[in-house]
């Protein structure tokens, strides 16, 4: 229980008030707990693993079809359609098929078309190539020993999971309290505060703990979610995991605190929450590598927040990571949290 000290500080009635005010948001509920779990499920299962992918390949009817038909259905690596010309050509810029295969004028010289920009093009060119040849007589001259091995953490919804995790923090974070702020701010509100002895971080400070209660709840949920469903395990550290998630949701907080310190209206933050995340959905790997973008963005790209949160749970949660691996990160985080913080501090005006 609380000692009565507790139970008279701002900072704790504060923090109480916004906890049981977070009830009463049924909205705010469903895009915490609801909305991640829903989204893991819809791409884990779009995304599963289903093994080696077929290729498909067209082959146009014509003299000769049928021979170059049976020669690259002979390849496991590829699904064969016999398709007319103008359906050939229609499925070929509709991405129907990878390749489509013409009969040359000479049997030995068949004709491959193909959308060089694509990235399973190059794949499926090879594949195709390879089946021609062999079905012309060609011999492997070197023989290669295969070995399967399916590593642990490779899977695309381990890649996810993660990344969820994070846009989850980013988005409780910063929507959870620069909107309360803008709207007290907009209902006159937070101007009857001035009165009171409250102080500004008495009132910002429990924002973002009561953003931490919860923070428990949601995570385990997801988490809770991936291990039931998909069978997902945090191979790594436990106190990193917890020390990432803790540092990143106070980082995101104060970043929200900062957007949210000067906006009068409920479109102004929206609008500056915008421009805030926008960055963060579209550059910080959440659902693909963020190491696509160019080497010159690096550099940007691996200082934002939600960039350095996503990493460090991958590395943790996939491959095992400890707390001494995690350092760098946690100090960027806590960067970004105290400088976010102090700014808002600054800037934070009742009116």
């Amino acid at each position: 229980m609380p000692s009565v000290a507790l139970e008279r500080s701002p900072l704790w009635q504060l923090t109480v008030t916004r906890m049981l005010a977070f009830l009463r948001e049924p909205e705010a509920l469903f895009w915490v707990f609801a909305f991640p779990i829903l989204l893991a499920l819809a791409l884990g299962i779009a995304f599963r693993n289903q093994g080696p992918q077929k290729s498909k390949v067209g082959v146009e009817s014509g003299p000769g079809a049928v021979a170059l038909a049976r020669a690259l259905s002979a390849s496991p690596d590829l699904e064969v359609l016999t398709l007319e010309p103008d359906e050939a050509a229609l499925a070929l810029r509709r991405g129907r098929i990878a390749v489509l295969v013409r009969p040359g004028a000479d049997a030995a010289a068949p004709v491959l078309l193909y959308d060089p920009t694509r990235p399973e093009t190059r794949l499926a060119q090879l594949a195709t190539v390879d089946a021609l040849e062999r079905g012309a007589g060609r011999a492997d001259r070197l023989r290669v020993e295969s070995k399967h091995e399916a590593r642990p953490g490779a899977r695309y919804i381990d890649f996810l999971l993660p990344g969820l995790i994070g846009l989850n923090l980013l988005g409780t974070g910063m929507w959870g309290i620069g909107f309360p702020v803008a709207n007290a701010r907009q209902l006159k509100l937070l101007k009857r505060m001035i009165a009171t002895p409250m102080k500004r971080s008495h009132y910002l400070l429990s924002l973002m703990f009561a953003r931490m209660v919860w923070l428990v709840l949601e995570v385990v949920a997801v988490l809770g979610f991936g291990w039931i469903a998909f069978g997902i395990v945090v191979r790594g550290s436990w106190l990193a995991f917890a020390l990432i998630t803790l540092v990143g949701a106070f980082a995101f907080s104060a970043l929200g605190l900062l957007v949210a310190s000067r906006a009068r209206t409920i479109e102004a933050v929206s609008g500056l929450m915008n421009v805030a995340m926008l960055p963060m959905w579209l550059l910080s790997g959440s659902f693909f590598s963020a190491e696509r973008f160019p080497p010159a963005m690096q550099p940007f790209v691996q200082a934002l927040p939600l960039t350095v949160v996503n990493n460090a749970l991958r590395a943790i949660m996939n491959e095992g990571a400890g707390l001494a691996s995690t350092i760098g990160e946690l100090a960027v985080l806590a960067a970004w949290m105290v400088v976010s913080f102090v700014l808002a501090l600054i800037l934070f005006r009742w009116e």
